[in-house]
Parts: C-alpha cells; structure tokens; sequence
C-alpha cells in the first residue's frame, strides 16, 4: 500500500501544510492557516487536524499518512515543544507535537527550521547518500543542521546546531537579536548583507545604483540585482559577505569535517555570486587536512516548497 506523510512548515505570518509521497512530491498544499489569527494554542491545532483531515480525505488518502513532520521556530524534537519563541503568539512552552498528535491520531514528530532543512536534503535532495554533512540556512537569521555518521545532531537538551550565533570572524559590534554581538548572522543572513550595505553607503564614496534606493527599502534581492547589473560596490558586498562565510566554514569543517556543507534559504538563491568567494576564503584558510575537499552546494530542493519537504521528511517511520 502507498504510504504518505504530512510536512507542517509554522511560520511566524504563515502555517502551510503539505500532504507528501514517498519520492518527495508534494500532492497538495493548504495555506490557509494564518499562524497569528490564532491566539489560542487548543484553536490552533484544532485548525491543523481539520486541515490534514480534508487533504487526506480529498486525496484518497485516509488511513494511509504515516506521520507529521513540523518545523518551526525554536522547536525542540526531544520534547516536541516549541520553546519561547519570539514571533509566535504562544508564550512559554507549547507541547505543539503532543496536541497535534492527540487530535489527528498520528505518530508527530516536531524540530528546528534549520534541522528540518538538513532532514529534507538528507531524504529528497543533494545530501542523498551523504553521512556527513552540514546545512546553512541563510534567511532572516543564519540556522544550521549538522548531520554526522547519518544522523542529525541535537546534543542533550535538542538545541544543538546553533551556528548563526557563532562569533562572526569580523569584530564591528553589531547588535544580534538573541542579546549578544557580532554573531555570524549581523553579517552573513539576508538582513546581515543589508546592514553591510547600508553601512558601506553611509562611509564610502563609490559610485552605485544602490544610492537610488532608500535606505529603508533596500532589500538582498535588490543588491542581488545590482551585482548581476555589474554594480562594483554590490558586488563587492556579496564578496564580503562570501569570505565572512568562508572563515566561518573553517571552523565549521574542522568541527565535523564533511562532506558538503549546502545552502539553503533566501540569500543561498544568489548562487554563484555567493558560492565563488565562499570557496574560495575557505579553501584559502581551512586547516590543509580539508583543503578542496569539502564541497560548497546550493540547496536543490523546490523554494517554495522546500520548507514543507524538509518538514515531511520528519514524518516517515524509521
């Protein structure tokens, strides 16, 4: 019999749910939940099972969904709660896997954004066959999975693989949200190489499209842009950002020395524009043992869809 999985990507604005095969296709989606239109955690949930109940029964596939597999801000799996999360409107602990479990009857298993990333690369995309391997997620923030011998670490409390909050290898004193300063992602996230732009258009004199734009409209797509238009100092910016990046795989590889380590998110959609400088600072630096060994790759999973497949993949028994 065809089995089948449900991917549950919480977001802080939006909950998309996803009803997913065995080869990682995505048979139907349901973005109707609005996370923030549901103050109460019971409503919530209640919300979610009605939602699996019809993908199932409209696709043919009662009795046949394995599991769920959530992502969501600071989730923890051991616990399957949601722990103080900043942009959610539950405070505290929120027991998310338990409640979800309870109301569909299905095996729920619930982590980090950045570890369901790793999990779905591991299972659907260019990680396949990899044992060691880390994935960047390059969004708002910088997250991280780290896998190692096949499996995700999440260290004893489950919080594990927090690498966005390394110390970044550049010392400006930028203010991070988590309360400490110049972590890795005030310089290498999407908002990161925004806050570099606007700090290298307030002190420098270079020509640039991006003084036609206001301050508080620039975007990383937009840099993108200007840098793919051969925009010196955008250019320049995403070289910058690359080599903060590269110094940072250093320490990474020689952590858990593996095979890839792939991005995924917002910003790793400039590609090559990233890729070549990270690569290139990191073979530059890195400990001789790993020099142009360890391979730097772009996501392959559907943007779109990539958080829901990361998600399902969570939701298969093992």
């Amino acid at each position: 019999m065809e089995s089948y999985v449900i991917g549950i990507d919480l977001g802080g604005t939006n909950t998309v749910i996803g009803l997913v095969d065995v080869k990682g296709h995505i048979l139907a989606k349901d973005d109707s939940i609005k996370t923030q239109a549901h103050p109460e955690i019971e409503e919530y949930t209640d919300a979610i099972a009605n939602v699996i109940a019809k993908l199932a029964k409209e696709n043919g596939c009662e009795g046949k969904i394995e599991g769920v597999g959530i992502g969501a801000p600071m989730a923890n799996y051991y616990t399957g709660e949601i722990v103080n999360a900043a942009n959610l409107p539950w405070k505290g602990i929120v027991p998310l896997g338990w409640l979800i479990e309870k109301k569909t009857g299905l095996p729920t298993k619930v982590t980090n954004d950045a570890n369901a990333a790793a999990i779905g690369e591991m299972k659907y995309g260019v990680a396949q066959g990899m044992k060691d391997f880390i994935v960047i997620t390059l969004g708002t923030g910088v997250g991280s999975g780290v896998v190692a011998n096949g499996q995700l670490i999440y260290g004893h409390d489950g919080f594990a693989g927090e690498l966005g909050h390394v110390t970044a290898p550049v010392l400006e004193g930028r203010s991070c949200g988590c309360g400490r300063v110049d972590c890795l992602e005030t310089y290498a996230s999407a908002t990161g190489i925004v806050r570099t732009a606007k700090i290298w258009l307030g002190t420098r004199t270079d020509e640039s499209v991006l003084r036609n734009i206001e301050c508080d409209k620039l975007t990383s797509k937009m840099l993108y842009d200007a840098a793919m238009d051969g925009d010196k100092l955008a250019n320049e910016i995403f070289e910058f950002t690359g080599a903060v990046l590269g110094d940072a795989f250093c320490n990474f590889i020689a952590f858990s020395a593996p095979e890839a380590i792939v991005l995924f998110g917002g910003l790793a959609n400039a590609g090559e524009l990233l890729l070549e400088p990270i690569r290139k600072r990191m073979n530059e630096n890195v400990v001789f043992l790993w020099k142009d060994k360890v391979k730097v790759l772009k996501s392959s999973l559907p943007g779109a869809d990539a958080a829901v497949l990361g998600a399902s993949a969570l939701g298969w028994k093992a």
